[in-house]
């Protein structure tokens, strides 16, 4: 998993295709990427919608000839990886904005999985939220076992604006608060 936006254009291309020792400052050794690391496995990437046009670019001629430089090498790298690439953005209106590769939208939508937001799936609140509750007591060490009735009901009437992440951190204040 690699977040796009955490990095810069060079540190992701670097990330994902490795580096030969020197080929810029502080590259004391040579590096594999993740391309090269993933084998015939998975790489997913998030929040391809903030990338720039440089790197889809790139990207999408690794997708494309399945073939990479890494940076400052002049033997191309081989790779079998699938990508699968996650985005808040409305990818279409980024398209029509001349931000994001057209080509490279048709590249990556093989097999479109759209999730809805915590909001239109109330049912799965619950569940979601015990999954959530049980990580939070092992990370906090709280004694917090369970979710009431009336708070699940609470919970499952909220519209969740932050998502998952908003209903994380509010079962994480109220397992640390939580007599």
């Amino acid at each position: 998993a690699v977040n796009c936006t955490a990095l810069t254009d060079t540190l992701l291309e670097s990330e994902l295709f490795g580096h030969q020792k020197g080929s810029f400052t502080g590259a004391a050794a040579s590096r594999k990427g993740y391309f090269e690391l993933a084998g015939s496995g998975t790489i997913f990437l998030d929040e391809i919608g903030d990338t720039s046009p440089d790197f889809q670019t790139k990207l999408l001629r690794v997708l494309q000839e399945r073939r990479f430089y890494p940076v400052g090498g002049e033997q191309p790298r081989t790779t079998e990886a699938r990508v699968i690439a996650a985005t808040h953005q409305n990818i279409e209106r980024l398209i029509d904005e001349g931000r994001f590769r057209e080509d490279l939208y048709f590249r990556l939508k093989v097999v479109e999985i759209h999730v809805p937001t915590l909001r239109e799936r109330p049912e799965d609140v619950p569940l979601l939220a015990e999954a959530l509750l049980e990580r939070i007591r092992k990370e906090t060490n709280q004694a917090v076992r369970h979710i009431s009735p009336e708070a699940v009901a609470i919970l499952q009437s909220h519209d969740w604006p932050g998502n998952v992440r908003e209903l994380e951190n509010a079962l994480t204040r109220a397992a640390i608060l939580a007599r």
